[in-house]
């Protein structure tokens, strides 16, 4: 248990996937709802275009700096979304493994799904993030 956030991984489910099947977090807690971290720099462009891993690297740093701005990290994370606009399954699983490289052993519970489009041109990777802090 990291931060009042257990992750638990069922025994009677298949134990071949990345991520834990459920999160409790322990009471009390502050909740932090995280809006889809994008690929977007300071100025608000777009980076990385036509580049999966690349955006990914962008959007878990911008993931990063919102949490830290709420008092979190990756580590307080109980629920993630991954959004690739592709419906190409080879482009969600290098968004993913960029996207794991982030989260090393916190393997929270995460949706990974392909979509047709994403709010900003040229953006293929979204991550939105559900996180709790234990209060003091």
């Amino acid at each position: 248990m990291s931060n009042g956030v257990r992750l638990i991984r069922s025994h009677d489910l298949a134990q071949t996937v990345e991520y834990a099947y459920a999160a409790v977090a322990e009471v009390p807690v502050r909740a932090v709802w995280v809006a889809g971290a994008c690929p977007l720099d300071a100025e608000g462009g777009t980076v990385a275009v036509g580049d999966f891993a690349g955006q990914t690297h962008q959007v878990m740093r911008n993931l990063v700096v919102a949490l830290d701005s709420a008092g979190a990290s990756l580590t307080d994370i109980v629920k993630t979304t991954v959004y690739v606009a592709s419906s190409n399954q080879a482009d969600l699983v290098e968004a993913w493994t960029v996207y794991k490289s982030y989260m090393g052993d916190h393997d929270a519970p995460s949706t990974l799904l392909g979509v047709a489009v994403l709010g900003y041109a040229d953006q293929l990777v979204e991550v939105e993030a559900t996180a709790v802090i234990t209060k003091s």
